[in-house]
C-alpha cells in the first residue's frame, strides 16, 4: 500500500484521515468481541504504528472503541486489544413501501435494538408521506431513549457527541437515517423521479425535505440497492463476490452487487429489474409498457397462481444471470416470504433450463431486508465502504 499520510500537491489530508480512520473502524468491527491490537490493526492497513495509535487514541476518546484485554506475545508485554463499541453509535433504516412504513434502530455493529411498523400510502403527497416518516422516526427514538436496554449499556445521553437536530436530540449517538422506497431516483442529489404508480413524486427533493424536518443527515436510495448493500456488509455473496437481490413486493425490482460493489449505475437508476419487457402483447404495466415482468409477476400472484408468477420472476433472473454473469440470485419482499419455497423452486427451475449443461447459479431467500439494508446507507461509508 502507498504511503496514505505523505503529503502530496492537492491531497485533502481531512479526507484521507477519514479514510484512515474508516479503515481502522472496518477492521474492529470485523474482529468482534475478542478484539484487534494496535499492530495487527498496522499491519493489515498498511499505516504506521503511530498512525494506528493516533486514529485509536481518538476512537476511544469518542467512545467508539475500547480495551477489550491483552493477548499474549511472541515477544515483549503482551498486546492491548481494542474493540468496536456498538452502542456508540446509532442509525435509522425507513423502507417506503407504497402501504406500509418499517423503520428500525440499529447500532453499529448493524444489530436492530427497536423496530416499528405502520400503514403508509405513498400516494398522499409529499408533505403527508414526510410527516409520517418523520413522525415514525421520533417514536422509534423515543420508544428506545425511553425503553429498556442491554445491561451494561451506556445510556446515550453519556455517548459520544453525534451531529443531531431540533427534533432528535435525545440520542445524541444518531447519524442519521436511511431512507429506501422505490425508484427510479437520483441517490446522489436524493431526488425522486417517476416512481411507478406515483408520477407526482417526479422531481421532489425527499432527502432535502427530511433533513429540513428531522436536523439530521439523511441518505435516500431505492428499495433493492439498499437491500443489496446491506446484503454486501453482512458477506451473503461472499467477499468480492456478484449477486443480484430480487424483490417481489408491491412492485419488482433488483439490486445488483458486482465485485462486491453496489451498481448504481452512471445515473443511479440501475435495477429497474421489474420494467424489462418479456411478452409484447402482454398486459399493460405501470410503467407505460406491455409484458413487463412485474406485471405478469403481480397479475400471476392476483389470481392466486405463485408458481406461475415464481417462473416468470425466474425467466426475468435468467435473463439477468445471462447478461451479468453473476454467481448468486437472492429474493426477498413480502410476496416472495408468503411462499419462499414456491420462489426458490421456481425461479431455480428456470436458471436451470436456461443454463443447460453449464452449472446453474444457485437461488435462495435473502437473510436481510430493505429497512436493514437502509440503516447502512449511514454505516457502511462509517466503516471504509465507499458504496454506500
Amino acid at each position: 500500500m502507498a504511503d496514505v499520510n505523505r503529503t502530496n500537491g492537492g491531497v485533502n489530508l481531512l479526507a484521507l484521515r477519514s479514510h484512515n480512520t474508516a479503515l481502522v473502524l472496518g477492521l474492529l468491527r470485523r474482529a468482534g468481541a475478542e478484539g484487534i491490537s494496535r499492530l495487527e490493526l498496522a499491519e493489515r492497513t498498511g499505516l504506521t504504528p503511530q498512525a494506528v495509535s493516533k486514529i485509536t487514541g481518538r476512537l476511544r476518546e469518542d467512545g467508539l472503541a475500547a480495551e477489550a484485554g491483552r493477548r499474549a506475545s511472541t515477544g515483549g508485554k503482551p498486546r492491548t486489544v481494542l474493540r468496536l463499541v456498538p452502542e456508540a453509535g446509532h442509525a435509522v433504516g425507513a423502507h417506503l413501501d407504497r402501504d406500509e412504513l418499517r423503520t428500525l434502530l440499529v447500532d453499529l455493529d448493524g444489530s436492530v435494538v427497536s423496530e416499528r411498523r405502520a400503514p403508509l400510502d405513498l400516494g398522499a403527497g409529499a408533505q403527508a408521506v414526510v410527516g409520517a416518516v418523520a413522525a415514525e422516526t421520533e417514536r422509534l427514538v423515543g420508544e428506545w431513549v425511553a425503553g429498556p436496554r442491554k445491561a451494561g449499556q451506556t445510556s446515550p445521553s453519556a455517548q459520544a457527541p453525534r451531529t443531531t437536530g431540533a427534533l432528535l436530540p435525545a440520542l445524541p449517538s444518531l447519524l442519521g437515517v436511511g431512507v429506501a422506497l422505490p425508484g427510479p431516483l437520483d441517490h446522489a442529489r436524493g431526488v425522486l423521479h417517476r416512481v411507478t404508480g406515483f408520477p407526482e413524486w417526479d422531481g421532489f427533493p425527499l432527502r432535502a425535505a427530511l433533513e429540513r424536518r428531522l436536523g439530521v443527515p439523511v441518505v435516500v436510495d431505492k428499495d433493492t440497492n439498499a437491500a443489496a448493500l446491506g446484503l454486501a456488509v453482512s458477506g451473503e455473496g461472499g467477499p468480492g463476490g456478484s449477486f443480484a437481490y430480487l424483490h417481489l413486493g408491491t412492485g419488482l425490482g433488483a439490486g445488483l452487487v458486482i465485485g462486491g460493489a453496489v451498481h448504481r449505475g452512471a445515473r443511479t437508476g440501475a435495477g429497474e429489474f421489474g420494467h424489462q419487457v418479456i411478452q409484447l402483447d402482454g398486459p399493460p404495466c405501470g410503467c407505460g409498457n406491455r409484458g413487463c415482468v412485474e406485471a405478469l409477476c403481480l397479475g400471476a400472484v392476483a389470481r392466486g397462481e405463485p408458481g406461475e408468477a415464481a417462473r416468470v420472476l425466474g425467466a426475468g433472473a435468467a435473463n439477468l444471470v445471462g447478461l451479468l454473469d453473476i454467481d448468486l440470485v437472492l429474493l426477498g419482499g413480502r410476496t416472495v416470504l408468503a411462499d419462499p419455497d414456491t420462489f426458490v423452486r421456481g425461479v431455480s427451475a428456470v436458471i436451470g433450463e436456461r443454463a443447460g449443461n453449464e452449472q446453474a447459479v444457485p437461488v435462495r431467500i435473502a437473510s436481510g431486508g430493505v429497512a436493514e439494508g437502509a440503516a447502512q446507507l449511514l454505516l457502511a461509508p462509517l466503516f471504509g465502504r465507499a458504496d454506500g
